[in-house]
């Protein structure tokens, strides 16, 4: 860990350990990877047996970084094994698949496409060891279409492994799990925000529309080719090797008891220097923004998301929320993908919401009555109000339709879309009546571009 000085004069402690090396040269080749320790993660987890490599992940208490933060190592260790002297469990007979996301898409999320760029070697080697741990033969990193030289450069990390042996080849010194092998793919997406919902995924790599799966069974027992499958986000199949180098204790030093360990916050929108800060779990808004030089100048944090935009949003009041897990639900909204979007005084909240609600509209896939006719209900509402041309009772509405659809859709994207909505009206709601009583929208939106000279406020 390393102290970052504030301009208050307090200290941060950051922890860089995905992004220490971003800054190198050619920080992406094996070459460069192995000079700072790479792939002795993997020495370490194959010189355990694959259950005690689980074991270890579940010690460390690492949560998945792509949204629930379920427990990883508890994910794995539901990937139904054949074991001597245990009953057959259902599925355990096939074979089993590892399943990156890397179908980030959320607007305000940016860390795995980043992490990725720089150092690809470390989801490589976080997804063998994965791999080895579930007893996976096969594993598949499904990328976001529209991010080719993200592509390309994980492509050629992937071709490095290769031609090293550390893919495609028997792995040494395995210990229960001799002559493993990894075959790891590559593959495109076509660039829906649905497929980063897991069971759409595994639709979308079988080649088929990617949609919600109806649950149970879940992708542990019936996933990829209905064999059991574990599917992780690329941020916390990264993290994995650090916690086999260095120790379960290491991990656990950082971050809180039950949120611990390191993680990637994604600062962007109205703020001096936006941003991956590396940081421990457990951090607040108010110390992440004093690293990062504070809301711009001559302006006042207004409300800002803890998760990217389908999380509830916060306001100034909540500076001193800690952003884990816990902390973040106990104030009422998700941690999420941690990316904290920042918003100032000069932005309309209605105009906002819109701008959110109009992505879940265009990608909600339509397999649901819920979403498919929710979100395009709350656009139409949302559009009346920022023009003006609704009235009070149309909040009301847009209260009633949004609650239709959280909790109610197939899956998360309903939430995702309701979420914003309910928590403005929550905290903003008097903002909501002057777009009714002024007859549009009080704001102007050129002032809350961040190319705005500095003023105070941003009315027009």
């Amino acid at each position: 860990m390393t102290e970052q000085p504030m301009p208050s004069g307090g200290r941060i402690a950051l922890t860089p350990i995905l992004s220490e090396h971003w800054g190198d040269p050619e920080p992406w080749t094996l070459d460069s990877y192995r000079a700072t320790g790479g792939y002795s993660g993997l020495r370490a987890a194959l010189s355990m047996t694959p259950d005690e490599v689980i074991d270890t992940v579940k010690a460390a208490g690492l949560r998945g970084r792509g949204g629930a933060g379920f427990p990883t190592g508890l994910k794995w260790s539901f990937i139904p094994q054949l074991r001597p002297g245990e009953p057959v469990r259902a599925g355990a007979d096939k074979p089993h698949y590892l399943v990156v996301n890397a179908d980030e898409s959320e607007p305000g999320t940016c860390k795995d496409m980043p992490l990725m760029f720089a150092t690809p070697h470390t989801l490589v080697e976080g997804a063998i060891i994965a791999a080895y741990a579930i007893r996976a033969h096969h594993a598949f990193i499904y990328v976001r279409g529209e991010v080719v030289p993200i592509q390309r450069r994980l492509r050629a990390a992937v071709a490095e492994a290769y031609a090293a042996g550390y893919l495609g080849a028997p792995l040494p010194g395995t210990g229960d799990g001799a002559d493993f092998a990894l075959e790891l793919v590559v593959h495109t997406g076509a660039g829906a925000y649905i497929c980063g919902e897991e069971t759409a995924l595994l639709d979308s790599l079988e080649g088929r529309r990617g949609q919600p799966r109806l649950r149970p069974p879940f992708p542990a027992v019936a996933g990829l080719y209905a064999s059991p499958t574990c599917v992780n986000n690329v941020e916390s199949i990264a993290s994995v090797p650090a916690i086999l180098r260095h120790g379960v204790d290491w991990f656990r030093s950082m971050g809180s008891e039950k949120s611990p360990g390191f993680t990637l916050y994604s600062l962007s929108g109205h703020v001096a220097r936006p941003g991956q800060y590396e940081a421990p779990l457990g951090v607040t808004l108010r110390q992440m923004l004093e690293l990062a030089g504070g809301v711009r100048a001559g302006h006042q944090l207004k409300f800002w998301t803890p998760g990217g935009s389908s999380t509830p949003m916060f306001t100034a009041e909540h500076l001193d929320v800690p952003l884990d897990y816990e902390g973040v639900a106990a104030a009422g909204s998700m941690l999420g993908t941690k990316a904290l979007q920042i918003f100032d005084d000069t932005t309309c909240v209605v105009r906002a919401v819109l701008r959110w609600t109009e992505f879940y509209a265009h990608e909600s896939c339509g397999k649901c009555t819920p979403c498919r006719e929710g979100t395009y209900w709350l656009v139409r509402l949302l559009h009346r109000l920022e023009a003006g041309a609704g009235d009070e009772a149309d909040l009301d509405t847009l209260a009633e339709v949004a609650d239709g659809v959280l909790g109610k859709a197939f899956c998360a994207l309903g939430d995702g879309a309701a979420s914003p909505i309910l928590s403005s009206l929550k905290y903003f709601r008097d903002e909501y009546v002057r777009h009714v009583t002024e007859g549009g929208c009080p704001f102007d939106p050129a002032a809350a571009t961040v190319f705005a000279p500095a003023t105070v406020g941003g009315e027009a």
